[in-house]
């Protein structure tokens, strides 16, 4: 099935060329590499440790140089073992191969801790010093936000303990966990996850319901393998955060993230107050679709383009002439690159090196792990891409949205390997704003009312999956590793209760959710193996609403401060890098800000 899907849509050869980073799994380069990792760590570790106290700022900065090509080249063999694993996750091969990497890399980790742990001891008086250095400017912000998490490292050898045994710890289970995901097959088809979620975005009903029951059923068969995993990874969590005095489970994220608490908490208070948007939404909807009952299946269901009260029996049988035909890959590529030129010609030539470069993986493959991402590999390759194409419009969005991740990747590159990663919650914005760009520019080109409304209400639902429905599952996430702190090991039934609970809270009475939906938490693996990660897209999303805004009040200027803002990457601190823009994040009425232009988009749907 997925192959007929692949030629019909003209995926089958969009494939990425990993030989930019090595030529397979034997390649020479590979052991030389890690040899050249192994003893130049040894090197650094005799030549430096218990030595950071004393050392000038020309001598510090050979240090962290040298840290830095050495952690760049262990970024480009972990990148090309994930990579290579993660369209394969059938493979045993591809598993052992990323496996080896992983410890390997984390042996070599364990010579190189002591750097992290003994600038961090450094009195602040002279650490001032050094960062005052002009010779450190460069790696300034980095070496500052390291000093960050002065009080929740360990000792040196328990830090060395943990890196020697990571390998088999977080990221082991998210190997197991995509190895579950991927070898599950749904329904009587044994089709894949990316095949039956695809199937919810379906105009005809019966068609949704199938996929969400073949969903529900094929997780089901896996539960109590998924359920484990997930307590699993609730109490590592639990146990770091205690060994590292981290007041609550959300803290780490935000620290990662260079965010004080209470922006975060302004942000989800904002959003829980507007839940009535969502609310609002879905009762025109359920008016739309003439159905007495909106389920949970029916969220996605695109509105019926022929006429603004047809019932959703009505459209089943005209599906043909008004569900959108499937759009292939040739015309998302066009789509999203005539947006982004429109915007800025430089974001479409950067774009179209990953359709030309071959940098981009699309087609539907037995064994390939679900959802999309964008992966920076590191500044001296380029970054890679992985979606799971099934050619309707969500799809070209998530296409935009990776490649704004990948532009994004791409532009700050130039800062280098420390400075070139941002927080979360600007990488999202990236995104986002790329989906927004190919929004607008798709939205001019229509001129029907009916065709203008469905339009508006679908960007209206991905927005609402960024928004409330992230800070909904941010709640739920709350929720679980409070109880499992204090409860103990939690049951399937009891994390479905909460998945419930949070989801009903955003919907209210507006859209039933059946038994089954209660363990859909079950495949989201940014619950494993990022916690607390999913607030950053709503931040993103609502950061992204007020920089629009920005740019349509004067473009001139918009445009090389956004550019300005990409290229930075993550050499500053979210705070300071959107001063520009005279963005206050602690601002309560800057997110309120945000949610009107959603209830806008909403008024023109009412």
């Amino acid at each position: 099935m997925s192959e007929k899907l692949n030629q019909e849509l003209r995926t089958t050869n969009i494939l990425w060329n990993l030989t930019d980073l090595y030529s397979n799994t034997t390649d020479p380069a590979i052991a030389a590499d890690l040899d050249s990792c192994t003893q130049e760590a040894e090197t650094i570790d005799q030549q430096y440790s218990g030595k950071v106290a004393r050392l000038s700022a020309e001598q510090l900065l050979d240090l962290v140089t040298r840290l830095e090509r050495l952690e760049t080249l262990a970024g480009k063999l972990s990148t090309f073992a994930y990579l290579n694993f993660a369209t394969q996750t059938k493979e045993q091969t591809a598993g052992a191969f990323l496996q080896k990497i992983k410890e390997v890399l984390s042996r070599i980790s364990t010579r190189t801790v002591f750097f992290e742990l003994e600038w961090n001891k450094l009195e602040e008086e002279k650490a001032a010093e050094l960062l005052a250095d002009g010779l450190l400017a460069h790696y300034q912000h980095y070496l500052a936000s390291l000093r960050r998490y002065t009080k929740h490292l360990l000792s040196q050898a328990e830090e060395a303990l943990l890196l020697e045994k990571a390998p088999v710890g977080r990221s082991s289970w998210m190997n197991l966990f995509d190895k579950v995901l991927g070898h599950m097959t749904f329904g009587e088809k044994g089709r894949s996850e990316e095949e039956v979620l695809a199937d919810l975005y379906n105009m005809n009903r019966e068609v949704r319901k199938q996929a969400a029951a073949d969903l529900s059923a094929g997780l089901a068969g896996n539960l109590h393998i998924l359920t484990h995993i997930f307590n699993t990874l609730l109490a590592d969590k639990m146990i770091d955060d205690r060994l590292r005095c981290y007041q609550e489970w959300i803290s780490s994220m935000n620290l990662y993230n260079e965010l004080e608490d209470q922006t975060v908490r302004v942000l989800v208070e904002a959003v829980i107050s507007r839940y009535d948007i969502p609310q609002r939404y879905y009762r025109i909807k359920r008016q739309l679709m003439g159905l007495d009952e909106l389920m949970d299946y029916d969220r996605y269901s695109p509105l019926p383009l022929l006429s603004a009260t047809m019932p959703d029996s009505a459209a089943d049988d005209q599906q043909t002439t008004s569900a959108a035909p499937a759009i292939p890959w040739d015309k998302c590529r066009s789509i999203v690159l005539d947006a982004f030129a429109d915007f800025a010609p430089q974001m479409a030539e950067i774009a179209s090196q990953f359709f030309e470069r071959r940098w981009i993986h699309a087609p539907l493959l037995d064994g390939k792990r679900g959802g999309a991402f964008a992966h920076p590999c590191v500044p001296e390759v380029h970054p890679y891409i992985m979606v799971n194409y099934t050619g309707n419009i969500r799809d070209v969005s998530t296409v935009a949205h990776e490649l704004g991740h990948g532009i994004h990747q791409y532009l700050a590159a130039d800062k280098g390997y420390y400075n070139s990663g941002t927080t979360l919650v600007l990488a999202e914005t990236a995104s986002v704003f790329a989906e927004l760009l190919v929004f607008h520019n798709q939205l001019e080109l229509l001129t029907d009312k009916n065709e203008r409304r469905a339009f508006i209400c679908q960007k209206l639902e991905s927005i609402f999956a960024t928004v409330f429905r992230q800070i909904s599952m941010n709640q739920f996430e709350d929720r679980v590793h409070n109880e499992r702190r204090v409860k103990g090991e939690l049951s399937s039934e009891l994390i479905s209760e909460h998945w419930r609970a949070t989801q009903t809270a955003m919907f209210g009475d507006t859209v039933t959710l059946s038994q089954d939906y209660g363990i859909w938490w079950s495949y989201i693996p940014h619950f494993l193996s990022t916690p607390g990660y999913v607030y950053s897209y709503a931040f993103g999303e609502l950061l992204v609403m007020a920089l629009y805004h920005r740019y349509q009040q004067d473009k001139a200027q918009f445009i090389p401060r956004y550019l300005d803002l990409l290229k930075a990457g993550g050499s500053d601190s979210p705070y300071r890098l959107l001063a520009p823009f005279g963005i206050d994040l602690n601002d309560q009425a800057f997110w309120q800000g945000g949610l009107e232009m959603i209830d806008d988009m909403l008024k023109l749907v009412e």
